[in-house]
Order: C-alpha cells, then structure tokens, then sequence
C-alpha cells in the first residue's frame, strides 16, 4: 500500500512517519516542511504529484488551504483512490471538497481526528463517514488503527461530531485556564488546583495538559471554534461559551 500524506505538520509527519514504521511506502507533501521526517519518506514537489502515485490520500492541512488543495488534485485522482479529507472544518466545507473531487470518481473520506494526535500519532481515534467509509475501513484494516465509522454517515457526519465534542473539551480547557490564571493572581493556586481536581477525578496532571495544550495549540483550536461557532450559528445555536472559549485560545496564541 502507497499513502500520500499531504501535509506535513505536527499530526502530517507523525502520521507519516508512524506509517513508515509499520512497513507502508509513504510519499508526501508539504510547502514548507519542517518536521523531522523518516528518510524513507519521499518528499514530492506538489500535492498532485505526491496524490498521483497513492492507494490513500490522507490531506491533513489547514482548513484555510483544503479547498484550494481539493481543486489542485480534482485532474489527478483516480476512482481507485481514497481521498481522506481530515482538516478541522464544519461539515459544508468537508461537502464542498466532496463536490469538487466528484467528477474524478475518487472515493471521498470525510475522516475526523477525534483527539490530540501526539502521544498515539497514527493510532489516535479517528472517525469516518461518507458512502465510500466501509469500503475504506475494509482498505485499512491491516493496519490496526483506532479507526471506525458513522453508520450510514455521509460527508459532513465526521465533521460534525468532531466539533459537537471540541465544544465539551475544549471549553472545559479555557475554564481550567482562567481559573488557573484566576487562581495565581489571588495567589491560590494550590486551592483552586484542588477545586479543579475534585472535578475530574483526582488527576492532577489532567490540568497541566489542559493549560499547555491550550497554549501550545491556541492558533489551530482557535480555528476550531471558528468552525464550531459557523456550524452552531447555522444551525439557529447561539454559540456565547464557544466563543468565550475561542476569545480565551486568541488571547493565548498572542501571548
């Protein structure tokens, strides 16, 4: 099995490197990569020339390059090819992409990372649905990955329910951070790491990964929010702690 992974950020070159690993040839793409990668990954100069040679394309990019991504290879992909679309977006921008590669009769994966990708890299949880998802599972299921389906699911399903579930995590993550942030400018750290900590069952630890994931990854998940709050508003949602929890993600990725 050949897989292109377009893509080669934080959860691109842990994916591509973790395929190698497990003994899949994997060719990739990115504009600017700077990820330490495996030396058997064969960097290609576009993402059409890297998607041309694959069994499965995993496009893991930005949610701002997707569509432009989707209309470069919509030429070069083949009705034998699985199109994996796995950027952060709402369900109509994961339909679109679908609407623009259908002619080429490739076979259109709406697949949703449901997690932080490190530790578990290629084996973190991932979601799938669209009419070819079965199809697709079937392909993979030499791998082992923690991959599994909507039933019935079409494009967008993924999507959906990856977002529906960032409004829980990720808003839980901008309490902990104000009121760890709360908490040291009243100089009660301890007390208010002790009230969090009641809360989710003694793990400490659990809060220091809520405040420097958010930190860390502020830009991204605040990208996030922006797809929750167009999902929520579209849907006739009011979205006001989603965007309390996107306004506390711009505040960290500034600082």
């Amino acid at each position: 099995m050949t897989i292109a992974v377009l893509g080669l950020g934080e959860a691109g070159a842990h994916f591509a490197n973790d395929l190698v690993k497990m003994g899949v040839k994997v060719v990739g793409f990115d504009p600017n990569p700077v990820r330490k990668l495996d030396a058997s990954i064969v960097v290609k100069a576009s993402n059409a020339e890297a998607a041309q040679e694959a069994d499965v394309v995993l496009s893991a990019n930005l949610s701002s390059v997707s569509v432009q991504i989707a209309e470069e290879l919509a030429e070069v992909l083949q009705p034998s090819q699985f199109f994996c679309e796995m950027n952060t977006s709402g369900p109509e921008k994961k339909k679109k992409i679908a609407n623009i590669l259908a002619a080429s009769g490739a076979k259109v994966i709406d697949l949703a990372i449901m997690a932080p990708v490190p530790p578990k890299g290629i084996f973190t949880p991932l979601l799938a649905s669209g009419e070819f998802s079965g199809a697709f599972l079937d392909k993979m299921k030499p791998l082992n990955l923690d991959l599994q389906q909507v039933e019935n699911g079409k494009i967008g399903d993924a999507a959906t329910r990856k977002l529906l579930r960032s409004i829980v995590y990720k808003g839980i993550a901008a309490v902990v951070c104000e009121a760890m942030e709360a908490g040291q400018a009243f100089g009660m750290e301890g007390y208010i790491r002790g009230q969090i900590s009641s809360l989710i069952g003694g793990n400490d630890e659990l809060i220091d990964r809520f405040v420097e994931g958010s930190r860390t990854h502020a830009l991204r998940r605040m990208h996030e929010m922006e797809a929750v709050i167009e999902m929520l508003e579209k849907q006739g949602v009011e979205p006001i702690v989603t965007k309390g929890t996107k306004s506390n993600l711009e505040k960290l990725s500034q600082i």
